[in-house]
């Protein structure tokens, strides 16, 4: 059965959509089955993951609607290896639209139960990840992933202020634990745009390790100048430059995600 991670953060900036396109491509060389699911209206995983956003016939809206099936409205990434059930500019009226609906914070549930083994008694599935990228805000399409997901990854810099927001994340997922979702957990927290030059950097990791133990990554993604650019060119760093630091880092993070679930991965 598939894994279903959200890749979560109230704060905004911290490298969740980096993280999601560039773990499902690090997933793909690793030898797994990667669904994307972009629940941020920006768009912004469709893009890097080489998809127009302007030009989908469908995408998630469709799908939260009811009006379409993941099967209908998903798309392939032109370059990553891997699907994308993307978003754009409809996205932010869903969730005006969503809260009149019955079962508004299970509708992406429900939709991806035919996809992951969850329905008609079908083990294997179509994927073996599925990465749902969260907008930076605590709203019904969060819930909604959130809903959907066995646990989330928490991407965050070594700075005070996201130590804070990493606390308020912390115990949403408390209450989506205790009300909606008895499956959700904190699968982990990824380090990201890590400088180890910058003592700050140093002292927050060492306290993130101190306080969270095991669920801290092994895995450190250091700052780096071609994750940065790889968008532009509707791809993720893993593609645009494999040899970048960067790209080599999220590949380890993938190869450390699989050994973490016990997915039994196919190519490692």
């Amino acid at each position: 059965m598939a894994k279903v991670f959200c890749i979560a953060n109230q704060k905004g900036g911290v490298g969740k959509t980096t993280t999601t396109v560039n773990l499902a491509a690090g997933l793909v060389q690793v030898g797994q089955r990667v669904l994307v699911v972009d629940l941020d209206p920006q768009g912004n995983a469709t893009m890097g993951s080489g998809i127009d956003k302007r030009a989908m016939p469908l995408s998630i809206y469709d799908v939260l609607l009811e009006s379409a099936s993941i099967a209908e409205a998903r798309q392939a990434s032109t370059c990553g290896g891997y699907d994308v059930l993307g978003a754009n500019r409809e996205l932010a009226g869903a969730e005006v639209e969503l809260v009149a609906l019955e079962h508004r914070h299970e509708r992406l549930r429900r939709a991806l139960a035919a996809l992951t083994g969850d329905a008609a008694g079908d083990e294997a599935g179509e994927y073996d990840f599925v990465l749902i990228d969260c907008p930076p805000s605590l709203s019904l399409l969060t819930l909604n992933g959130l809903c959907s997901a066995h646990g989330v990854i928490v991407p965050m810099q070594c700075e005070y202020f996201a130590l804070e927001g990493l606390s308020d994340l912390v115990n949403t997922i408390k209450q989506v634990h205790a009300n909606l979702n008895r499956d959700l957990q904190v699968i982990g927290l990824l380090r990201v745009m890590y400088d180890p030059r910058i003592t700050l950097q140093q002292q927050v990791s060492e306290q993130l390790k101190a306080h969270f133990g095991e669920k801290v990554f092994k895995t450190v993604i250091p700052r780096n100048v071609r994750l940065a650019e790889a968008p532009s060119y509707g791809q993720p760093g893993v593609v645009f430059d494999p040899a970048s630091k960067g790209a080599q880092a999220y590949v380890e993070f993938a190869r450390e995600l699989v050994q973490r679930v016990g997915t039994g991965a196919r190519g490692l």
